[in-house]
């Protein structure tokens, strides 16, 4: 088996869990890193072996490395578009975390990028690798509840609550992140639901800061807050069916509550991040009594999100795997979300089509 280098930008607290999830990976080594803290890259390097000529301080050297075969990108948001557009200009296999870009604008440049370009591409959307959500896709593709009817969908955080004291840092900073808890937690809820059912048509939106000052670390002093700490919208799903959505980082006790209910004309199925082990599943027996039954998911169903990235890598590409286009449609509809609360109207996706041409985009 031939062994595919990865070259690792950013190392933050995420960095960490992939590389862990990395150990259970045949045939893979992290062989270069890259961070803007020197400091850093020095301690990474010694802990992992890394040689001196693979630590890196520009993601672009790392990149250029004949070393890596393909880059893991574990990123703030403003370096994404960047990373990406440099990964294809360069053809190097790349993960890149969610949100896919800031904004739409840089989504749709990198959608044109990539048109024709080969290079593969994916997402981070995680969630599509926990058991119960994969189990129930499959389920509800073989009408196992019936057509779908509707759908709630809510992704809850505490930290950012008055009781924390957060203080100011980059996830609330919208020039870093281009949205607030809509692009941290939303994205992940807006790719479930088409991971799950289907593609959102339509949007109609609620966006709210909640916590307008903040104490910035570097000075003390209390600084202004414009990103969304709540967010809440409906959806209707092609062909016509209806979605709730609603996310928080201020929600006290939910340490990361994320959960989902799917429900059809002969069942329901409720799923959870937490639990992601188990599939509950609501329906009627042959007595055409109500049951509720907890289902522990099939090991068939399980994949680690590293090992998809690697089989990618290697020119293995599953069916359900969030690719480029994933990351595009993603941010396409959190811009929908973003001016539906704006102009306060619902808001049809494909008008951003229509505002495309007219731009000459």
């Amino acid at each position: 088996m031939t062994i595919v280098k990865l070259g690792l930008i950013g190392l933050g607290g995420m960095a960490g869990v992939h590389v862990g999830q990395l150990a259970g990976v045949a045939g893979v080594r992290l062989a270069a890193i890259c961070d803007q803290d020197a400091a850093k890259v020095a301690d990474w390097a010694e802990r992992h072996g890394i040689e001196a000529a693979s630590r890196h301080t520009d993601a672009e050297s790392l990149i250029r490395d004949p070393e890596v075969d393909a880059v893991l990108s574990v990123t703030p948001n403003d370096a994404h578009y960047e990373i990406i557009r440099l990964c294809l200009a360069h053809g190097k296999p790349l993960m890149t975390e969610k949100p896919f870009t800031r904004t739409y604008e840089e989504a749709a440049s990198l959608k044109r990028l990539s048109a024709s370009n080969s290079t593969p591409c994916m997402v981070g959307f995680s969630y599509r690798y926990v058991p119960a959500f994969r189990m129930a896709r499959e389920w509800i593709r073989d009408g196992r509840i019936g057509p779908v009817r509707h759908l709630f969908v809510q992704y809850l955080q505490q930290w950012g609550g008055t009781p924390f004291e957060t203080k100011m840092n980059w996830r609330l900073d919208r020039a870093i992140t281009g949205t607030g808890t809509l692009g941290d937690l939303g994205s992940h809820m807006i790719d479930a639901a088409r991971f799950l059912v289907g593609e959102p048509a339509e949007v109609a939106s609620l966006m709210r800061n909640l916590i307008g000052q903040r104490e910035d670390p570097a000075t003390g002093a209390m600084v202004d807050v414009d990103i969304d700490d709540f967010a809440a919208f409906t959806a209707l799903l092609e062909p016509g069916i209806p979605a709730v959505f609603q996310t928080s980082r201020n929600a006290f006790g939910s340490q990361n509550q994320f959960e989902i209910a799917v429900y059809g004309d002969t069942g329901t199925l409720l799923m959870n991040w937490d639990q992601g082990d188990y599939l509950t599943w609501i329906h009627r027996n042959a007595e055409c009594s109500e049951v509720r039954e907890r289902i522990a998911v099939p090991a068939r169903y399980k994949l680690a999100q590293m090992q998809d990235f690697v089989d990618l890598v290697r020119g293995h590409v599953r069916e359900e795997l969030p690719t480029l286009h994933d990351g595009y449609m993603n941010q396409k509809i959190l811009e929908a979300v973003v001016r539906s609360n704006r102009e306060r109207r619902s808001f049809r996706i494909e008008e951003l089509d229509q505002l495309n041409e007219g731009e000459g985009t």
